[in-house]
Formats: C-alpha cells, structure tokens, sequence
C-alpha cells in the first residue's frame, strides 16, 4: 500500500471512528464542539464533525485533533458513577450539554483500554495507526450483498413485500426521494446497497425498527444491528436456507400441487 493509499483509508478508518462514537453515546453534532468550546479546549466546528463523518474533510488543521483528543482524555478520566461533580459544574450553565454527556459520556479507548489522545487519534487519521476494534465498524464490499438480504429479510420478517411496504416505508425517517427508492429497492430484492450506501443508511435503518416498535434504538446499538446483520447473514448463506427454491419451475409445481 503506498502513501495515498494509506491516507484514503485512514480518512476512511477516523471518519467511521467518529460516527460510531457520536451513535454509541447518542450525541448530536452539537455536543462535542460545545464542551470544547466551554472548557477551552480548543476548536471543533460542526461542518468538521459532519465532513469528517463524510469523509470530506482531507486536510484538517492540528487544532481539530487536539481538540478531540483534549475532549477524550477527559472523559476517560471521569470516574465509572458518571461525570465528576467538578466537570458538572463547569458546564452547568449548558443544561443541554450537561444532559448528554450524563446520559452517556463513552471515551474512545484504544484496544488496551487507554484512552486515545491527539497524537493516537492524528495517527489514525493519516492511516498509521488501527481504530479500537470495538469502534471499527467499517462495511467490507464483498458482504454487502449478504447484509442487503439480511436485513430485508429481517424488516419484512420474511414475508413478501408487497404486504408490508406501505408500513415499511412510512416507518423508513429518510427523506430523500432517492433514499426512499433505493430502500424500497433492497427491500424488494430488486437491488443491493453498497458498502458506502449501507454505512451511510446504517441509522435510519435501526431507527426504522424502532418506529416499528420492533426494537428500541437504546436497547440496540449501532454496532449491535450491524452484528446481528452479518449472523442473519451467515444463516442465509448456510446450505438448505434458500437453496431449495433455487429451482423455480419445481417450486411453482409445487404450490401447484399443494
């Protein structure tokens, strides 16, 4: 792998490491720039949060891992009963801040449970460093076909979908004709998602089961869906699931015969 390519995917591995730790601890995009701007830890802007998630941010400057990296060393130092009353206090005046960060305040923590600091996180992002595994989610392109079956499979519970697209889609928060069409689309067998496409939908997907009531998104996390994704995948893929239809002519006798 050559220099550029080391730095598409660590662009990629920091990109995905940021979206997974907003998703794991339920914050909004407001979160993290808040906290460093009441506590002067440095600069984080929402448009850089959003790009880097995207994967459009190429050349940020030092401050932005400084920042995060500040923001995350802080975390990890609060006790495990929850924020210290000493960080309470100092963001007290910010109801809103305070309550997302008591609702959940996870650090990012390297694979031997050491918290991440600016320097690990630059490492990262230059692609000279691995995520944490646990917060490496990242969509491999050869199972993004299995995932697609899979979760069509589990939103329409197996039946045919024409009996369940008018609840499907109501339920389904995208609101992007586009959106709509492709959701549609894999849900109907007609197509796959790709890798960037599923990464991208992975949210509205699990928010999709929780409008339907079937799991709420607190008892299911991101990393959680994405796991039972690839199992119900893996058990699509055994021999005698879906194989014996293969034929379709003997199928058709056989409901003919039924």
């Amino acid at each position: 792998m050559n220099y550029r390519d080391e730095l598409e995917a660590g662009r990629d591995a920091f990109g995905h490491l940021i979206k997974v730790w907003h998703e794991r601890n339920g914050w909004s995009q407001r979160v993290l720039p808040a906290l460093a701007e009441r506590l002067e830890l440095g600069r984080v802007h929402n448009s850089q949060l959003s790009n880097l998630r995207n994967r459009k941010l190429t050349s940020p400057g030092p401050e932005l891992f400084v920042a995060l990296g500040r923001i995350n060393e802080l975390l990890a130092a609060q006790g495990p009963a929850g924020l210290s009353p000493e960080l309470e206090q100092q963001i007290s005046d910010q109801p809103e801040l305070l309550a997302a960060l008591q609702s959940s305040a996870l650090p990012l923590l390297s694979d031997s449970d050491e918290a991440l600091g600016p320097a690990q996180l630059f490492e990262i992002f230059v692609g000279l460093r691995q995520p944490p595994g646990a917060f490496d989610l990242r969509i491999d392109v050869a199972e993004a076909a299995g995932l697609s079956a899979a979760l069509a499979e589990l939103l329409t519970a197996g039946r045919p979908w024409r009996l369940c697209r008018e609840q499907l889609i109501a339920a389904y928060p995208g609101e992007k004709r586009q959106r709509r069409e492709r959701f549609a689309e894999v849900m109907a067998g007609q197509r796959e998602y790709s890798a960037e496409e599923l990464d991208a939908e992975l949210a509205d997907l699990r928010r999709t089961l929780a409008v339907l009531g079937a799991a709420d998104e607190q008892e299911l996390s991101a990393d959680q869906f994405l796991d039972l994704l690839r199992q119900k995948a893996r058990l699509l893929e055994q021999p005698g699931q879906g194989e014996e239809e293969s034929d379709l002519a003997e199928a058709i006798r056989r409901q003919l015969q039924a």
